[in-house]
């Protein structure tokens, strides 16, 4: 971590604030380690206890919790840029994996609100929605939330793999937030300012009372915020440095939340490459890759990554089939699955932040080393921990 006194030169969006509407959205991903940063391998050994993250198994369902016994509920308060919407595209908004005619048989069977609603009424600022269904057990997640800062404006922290940022329908309890609240000081209100996807790891930062996250959601939406991302790539890049600029789309026909290029259509995208090393590895080739986003698109890194025929390791969706993906999330991945995944997730990780701090200004950098599981693999070649 430094601080310099350096103008922030503000940047192309890299990340997006979590409330709707803002100049810049993600749910994605990006950077990696820099000025200052260490090195992204250590010599040291893994510790015998580090585990890596591994996805639910069959019988590990999951919802938000409830106070009402076998009932769970997931409360939403529409946000002022939502006026306006269907309260079924609203809901499906909120929740991608809610079909929009399981949408619109809640709202009907008045399972959505206090008040009667057709999937045709409108949603306006400040209208409370809450989901409930029957209770069934939350999917594990990591439990450990390691904090790489704390002053009296920012808690900066190192997601692992599999924690999902905010609360869903699936995940309640293990949510970056609920832990960072459980190790919050008095008097701090830990309110994340940017996301990154559940698989994705490393720097996530919070405000820790409103002023600073207002001040940190307006610094990524006015493009002040810089991230580099790594990545493990299967294949290696003919070019030590390049540069993908491929307008992107949302929508799948078999994963609805995938993004492709579109050249016609798509919103413009932009991502700078530079190749940190390359390895064979029981004969595959591999690589290890500086990604930095000069766009903030759903996806983007993986997506570009996976243009020029370079899928990163365990990507579910852009990697060697994304029918993998919907077989995941019904919990019937096979044992070949795996073998081509290699990683229960994708080898993406978020390892340096610069941005003006939220108390004064000044520039302030973080970085966040390799987690053990991607170090593992590259530099000590365990490419089948999904085995």
């Amino acid at each position: 971590m430094t601080m310099s006194k350096s103008p922030v030169v503000p940047s192309p969006d890299t990340d997006a604030p979590t409330t709707p509407g803002a100049v810049a959205r993600s749910t994605m991903e990006r950077d990696d380690a820099t000025r200052g940063a260490q090195p992204p391998f250590s010599s040291a050994p893994l510790p015998s206890s580090a585990l890596p993250w591994r996805p639910p198994s069959l019988d590990e369902g999951g919802t938000r919790d409830d106070d009402a016994g076998e009932f769970q509920s997931l409360t939403f308060t529409v946000e002022p840029p939502f006026r306006g919407w269907r309260v079924d595209r609203y809901l499906c908004h909120k929740l991608p994996r809610l079909s929009r005619s399981k949408a619109q048989k809640l709202i009907r069977a008045g399972l959505v609100s206090d008040r009667p609603l057709k999937p045709s009424s409108p949603v306006l600022p400040g209208m409370v929605l809450t989901m409930r269904r029957r209770r069934e057990d939350e999917p594990p997640t990591p439990g450990h939330l390691p904090l790489l800062h704390r002053d009296e404006d920012l808690l900066i922290f190192d997601k692992p793999a599999g924690l999902p940022i905010h609360a869903t329908a699936r995940y309640l309890r293990g949510t970056l937030v609920a832990l960072a609240r459980a190790q919050a000081l008095d008097g701090e209100k830990p309110d994340p300012a940017h996301r990154l996807d559940r698989e994705t790891s490393g720097i996530v930062v919070c405000g820790t009372h409103p002023a600073s996250t207002r001040a940190l959601k307006l610094a990524f939406a006015q493009g002040q915020v810089h991230k580099r991302y790594l990545a493990i790539t299967e294949g290696w890049p003919t070019e030590d440095a390049f540069e993908v600029d491929a307008p992107l789309s949302v929508g799948g026909a078999i994963v609805r939340v995938r993004v492709f290029v579109d050249p016609v259509g798509g919103k413009p995208s932009r991502t700078r490459f530079r190749v940190i090393d390359r390895r064979e590895i029981a004969g595959h080739p591999f690589a290890l890759v500086e990604c930095e986003p000069l766009t903030g698109r759903q996806h983007q890194i993986r997506v570009h990554l996976a243009s020029r025929g370079l899928p990163i390791v365990g990507d579910k969706i852009y990697g060697p089939d994304e029918r993998i993906f919907a077989r995941f999330a019904e919990f019937r991945l096979t044992e070949a699955d795996k073998r081509l995944l290699r990683l229960p997730r994708h080898a993406l990780h978020a390892a340096h932040i610069a941005f003006p701090h939220p108390r004064d200004g000044r520039l302030f950098e973080m970085d966040a080393p390799l987690p053990d599981d991607m170090r593992a693999f590259f530099e000590e070649g365990l490419i089948d921990q999904y085995a």
